[in-house]
């Protein structure tokens, strides 16, 4: 018997519902402060998961998903009594600034299989914020990342420069250098 979502921490609850929506064929992947609270090792927490609607299904089709799993809709957020956690389905295409994201990474917990961004995207999507909203915390957030996860920083570079960011990369950069000299 699978886990009761009562017990799920925020990546079983992910999984879970990544199943139940794939079972349907609505592919979401997990994005936002959820994917830092996973790579961050905690360093940050969220208690919303947002899972981007890859294909942009029919909300209709996910509504119906989320109410046969026990899920009420509250405003623009999922909420169940038996979890903090409340889901967001923003819509697609999943991206990261102005590109597309190509790989899905997967943690196969047991309650299902989450699929969400990898390190090297997290990194870009808070990046994105901090580009092009002086988002300090995104920059932080991205900087924990870094920290705890492999990534690929000539991807992230050659992103930065397509965003038209290329000191507030070396910004990100420097950060990461003196987090390491210490």
């Amino acid at each position: 018997m699978k886990k009761q979502i009562k017990a799920m921490d925020l990546k079983e609850l992910g999984g879970f519902i990544c199943d139940a929506l794939m079972t349907q064929g609505i592919d979401v992947v997990l994005s936002g402060g959820s994917c830092v609270e996973i790579y961050s090792r905690g360093e940050y927490s969220s208690w919303d998961l947002d899972l981007i609607n890859r294909y942009n299904e029919q909300y209709k089709k996910i509504h119906h998903v989320m109410l046969k799993l026990g899920f009420r809709e509250h405003n623009k957020y999922f909420i169940h009594e038996d979890t903090k956690y409340f889901i967001e389905f923003p819509s697609g295409p999943l991206g990261v600034g102005d590109a597309p994201v190509e790989k899905i990474a997967e943690i196969a917990t047991e309650a299902g299989v989450l699929r969400l961004l990898t390190p090297t995207d997290c990194i870009k999507d808070r990046l994105a914020a901090y580009y092009h909203w002086d988002d300090e915390q995104a920059l932080q957030q991205a900087v924990w990342v870094a920290e705890q996860n492999d990534y690929d920083l000539v991807s992230i570079r050659e992103w930065s420069h397509k965003e038209g960011a290329d000191k507030k990369c070396d910004h990100f950069i420097q950060h990461l250098t003196l987090k390491g000299s210490k």
